[in-house]
């Protein structure tokens, strides 16, 4: 795959990692790690277990093999949509999230915020969802062609783009019924879905000049 802005960066299409045991501790867990908190979230609240996520994280944070997971956008150009990029440089890796062209596999725009570590979850990039576009991203069609399919999948891989404010109640509902759909234990899931919702609310404030993959902006 070609990512501008990446140079020679060993790009890979990364969508069969998303159904392994571990994926989603590795991807969430850092979000929750921003800030303080009275009880520390656990690899197992998005299920699998602490040695799943262990050995995923070997294949995400390859500095070798970039893993990048694709979500079409109804409406899009052929390769349009968010591209999730696990931007494994030594020393300077992070998670990104792009807008894509009209080339398959070929992000636009530059890096617009410094990195930051996917260990500790903020991810960086050019795109910025309010609750309406992020749900509507996740059940829309999709733009055909290559990526993430499943709702629920989509969901999850973007919710840490989320901005803006929501209503608690309907945001947990839907965060819960996505963790449970991808195999996060129903015994712990609401107090994931508490600390997820948790760390995005102490970021969700204003930003000017949100770059929304829906309105084109």
């Amino acid at each position: 795959m070609v990512i501008t802005g990446y140079g020679d960066g060993p790009a890979v299409v990364g969508e069969e990692l998303v159904g392994r045991a571990g994926f989603w501790g590795c991807h969430l867990l850092g979000l929750c790690a921003e800030g303080a908190c009275d009880e520390r979230a656990e690899p197992a609240w998005f299920g699998g277990d602490g040695a799943d996520a262990d050995a995923l994280a070997e294949v995400l944070f390859d500095p070798e093999r970039w893993p990048v997971f694709r979500v079409p956008v109804e409406g899009a150009a052929p390769g349009g949509g968010v591209a999730v990029v696990y931007r494994n440089l030594d020393g300077d890796g992070g998670v990104e999230y792009r807008r894509t062209g009209g080339v398959t596999g070929a992000v636009t725009g530059a890096v617009t915020e410094g990195a930051t570590g996917a260990a500790t979850g903020g991810g960086t990039g050019d795109v910025r969802l309010s609750w309406g576009e992020l749900v509507a991203v996740a059940d829309g069609p999709g733009g055909g062609g290559d990526g993430v399919s499943d709702r629920d999948e989509r969901f999850l891989l973007l919710l840490p783009c989320l901005r803006g404010t929501w209503e608690e109640a309907v945001a947990r509902e839907r965060v819960v019924a996505a963790l449970v759909a991808v195999g996060a234990p129903e015994d712990t899931v609401e107090r994931a879905a508490g600390h997820l919702l948790g760390h995005l609310e102490r970021r969700a404030v204003h930003e000017p000049g949100w770059k929304s993959p829906l309105s084109g902006r």
